[in-house]
């Protein structure tokens, strides 16, 4: 088999190559088995039945879609291109499925959203409030995670959009990306923690204690670590990592921990007086996050209808910042 297609593809490859759904839940499967014989098993079919479905989209591809040795079988970039696209279309076809019984229930739809954590406690609350006036059956289902876990996630069909921040491995020109702002920061400990008692605790003296920080890579943990370098302070080591925010307030609210969250989550979350707000020595804040969604894509009309408050409500945030 040659290592690439002799011409390329036209738009309706898949119907010459008499593409099917089983040929994609083979693809999907063999991706999750590695090994041609339980994938077979799997789907109900032989072997050989396996090896002829696989050859023969092969051959109408012109290309190999999975490296072949002893141990199973390996998809390689062709492959790997088409078990995405394959694992988008079974979550397009399971998200019709919803949004057709939520119709014939005499509800409205249903919207998928990802999301990190600021706006879920304030924007996309609101958002959905909104909404839900003038179509309260509408089914929202609310993801909250970090960008580098939503985004893929909306690339492979999940989610109708996204509010997050693209991550700089993925291709920009894959979506359509609006602006909302920035997320203040600020560092939460206990209310009796001891840097409470000083009028402006320094960097030095908050390295000292241990601290619950979102894993490395993370935008917010990156922002931390060079506010201390930017002040020529060594960031502090004794680092308990989590996404979580309330593992984190667990253990700040159980030890002498210190971490750090948006200003709106704080004011939701850390109520007084359990929970102290630090003095920082300067402002602290990540990059802007925007609502996020797929270029190629045709929302859904709850997925629209969504959309269409979430756009109001940045247009009015943006010309009065000072209201949220």
């Amino acid at each position: 088999m040659k290592s690439r297609p002799e011409a390329p593809l036209p738009a309706d490859w898949f119907l010459k190559a008499r593409l099917k759904l089983r040929h994609l839940q083979l693809f999907v499967t063999l991706d999750e088995c590695r090994n041609l014989h339980r994938a077979a098993a799997q789907l109900g079919m032989s072997q050989p039945a396996a090896s002829k479905l696989l050859g023969d989209i092969e051959g109408q591809l012109g290309v190999s879609l999975f490296e072949r040795h002893a141990r199973g079988v390996t998809p390689n970039w062709y492959g790997e291109i088409l078990i995405r696209h394959a694992r988008s279309m079974f979550t397009s076809l399971a998200q019709a499925g919803d949004e057709l019984n939520a119709f014939s229930a005499g509800n409205a739809g249903t919207v998928s959203v990802g999301t990190v954590l600021a706006p879920a406690v304030t924007l996309l609350a609101s958002a959905v409030e909104r909404v839900h006036r003038d179509s309260p059956h509408l089914q929202v289902n609310i993801d909250v995670d970090v960008s580098h876990n939503l985004v893929p996630r909306l690339r492979d069909g999940e989610f109708d959009f996204a509010i997050a921040r693209i991550p700089s491995a993925l291709p920009a020109g894959d979506f359509v990306f609006e602006e909302i702002g920035e997320e203040a920061l600020c560092f939460i400990c206990r209310h009796d923690h001891p840097l409470t008692r000083v009028e402006i605790p320094t960097l030095t003296a908050m390295r000292d204690y241990p601290w619950v920080l979102q894993p490395t890579g993370s935008l917010m943990r990156q922002r931390v670590e060079h506010l201390f370098l930017h002040f020529g302070v060594a960031p502090p080591e004794r680092i308990i990592n989590t996404p979580d925010i309330y593992m984190a307030l667990a253990m700040v609210d159980k030890s002498e921990a210190i971490t750090v969250t948006t200003q709106e989550v704080a004011e939701l979350l850390c109520a007084q007086p359990r929970f102290a707000t630090l003095p920082l020595p300067e402002a602290l804040s990540v990059q802007p996050y925007g609502l996020i969604s797929l270029r190629e894509r045709r929302l859904s009309p709850g997925a629209a209808k969504l959309m269409h408050v979430l756009h109001r409500m940045i247009r009015d945030y943006r010309s009065n910042p000072g209201k949220r």
